[in-house]
């Protein structure tokens, strides 16, 4: 399977080799998040994943064609670059997903009142941000008769 319709060669001024090392630095921080946060309930997988993918395009077009490749993180790369949105179903999971984890942290914090804001506060914005982002609308197949 190609993947070079994925990743289309645009003409750039070629990157230094310091902003090639954080590229390459962020990228990796990012997919060490993503492959901890399949394993540990509470950290996302999906936003680390895509920014690895985006911070590996421009450090090292060798790891981001094999993360596209790769046959876990593959699929959800090329999905994201195929369509740009994300199903009603893969929100809900999120905003679900983020509720939970949240109201264990906020009943951990008890009487942390100052805590518990923060924590409120960047729920919100974790909300907005998956809310924010393009819902696509999955074809149903008419029932048969």
């Amino acid at each position: 399977m190609t993947t070079e319709h994925i990743s289309p060669i645009i003409e750039r001024k070629p990157l230094s080799r310091l902003a090639k090392a954080l590229y390459g630095f962020a990228g990796g921080v990012s997919l060490l998040l993503g492959v901890i946060g399949i394993f540990l309930p509470g950290l996302p997988t999906t936003p680390f994943v895509l920014l690895a993918a985006a911070c590996f395009a421009k450090a090292s077009p060798r790891v981001h064609q094999w993360m596209l490749q790769h046959q876990l993180l593959g699929p959800m790369l090329r999905n994201w670059h195929e369509h740009r949105s994300l199903t009603r179903k893969t929100k809900s999971i999120a905003i679900v997903s983020m509720v939970l984890m949240l109201s264990i942290s906020m009943w951990s914090f008890s009487g942390r009142l100052w805590i518990q804001l923060a924590l409120l506060a960047l729920g919100a914005i974790g909300a907005a941000m998956v809310l924010r982002i393009p819902t696509r609308v999955t074809k149903v197949a008419p029932p048969r008769n």
